[in-house]
């Protein structure tokens, strides 16, 4: 992956210790620009595009996106923590708002858009780079308990069938959204369907 790195002088020292710290509201809002921004452009020109193109997009200066993330790596990561973040919170408000095989349904359509429209994030987990290392552990650690919370609502409920783990679940999918040529994202919204189906059979009989 093409690193970018932030002129001499002018990283931010917060960022780069990693101390939380609160930002001015001006500043906040230029972040939630260009985390936007990012997530936009990396959808359709990948996570390699340019800091320009990325600045451009959120109305702000190059120099703002160096100093709020002195490498291309650290725009990636925050990116990815906010759409896993996005993803992992919406389980308890579908939970709230659904039946429950509807809520596990609408959240793995949810993930799938995350996955398929998102490759370059997706990517990012098994791209071997030593700054991504802690991504899959984050990825785990969020999604994880949030469909595994909605999956034992589903199966108490007798919806679906037992003896589905997160994890399992979680994995099958990623690899149903991986590219498949001469298609797009609507095949692996396909696919994804195909297997919510397959969950609701021999529901209401105990795990094997």
């Amino acid at each position: 992956m093409t690193e970018y790195r932030a002129p001499t002088g002018s990283a931010d020292p917060g960022a780069l210790a990693g101390a939380p710290r609160r930002l001015r509201a001006d500043a906040q809002r230029n972040l939630d620009s260009l985390l936007e921004a990012a997530k936009t452009v990396f959808g359709t020109s990948g996570v390699d595009a340019p800091a320009k193109q990325i600045a451009d997009l959120a109305g702000v200066g190059v120099g703002t996106l160096y100093r709020h993330f002195p490498q291309r790596s650290d725009l990636v990561k925050a990116v990815f923590h906010r759409e896993v973040d996005a993803c992992a919170d919406a389980a308890p408000a579908l939970a709230a708002a659904h039946a429950p095989a509807v809520a596990l349904a609408t959240w793995l359509h949810r993930y799938t858009e995350f996955l398929a429209t998102k490759r370059g994030l997706a990517a990012a987990l098994h791209s071997g780079d030593p700054a991504f290392d802690a991504l899959p552990g984050y990825f785990m650690q969020r999604l994880g308990p949030a469909l595994g919370s909605l999956l034992d609502a589903a199966t108490e409920s007798g919806e679906i069938r037992a003896g589905i783990s997160p994890k399992d679940l979680l994995y099958a999918i990623a690899h149903l959204c991986l590219p498949v040529e001469g298609e797009g994202v609507a095949y692996s919204r396909r696919m994804v369907a195909l297997l919510i189906d397959g969950l609701r059979y021999g529901a209401g009989t105990p795990a094997p």
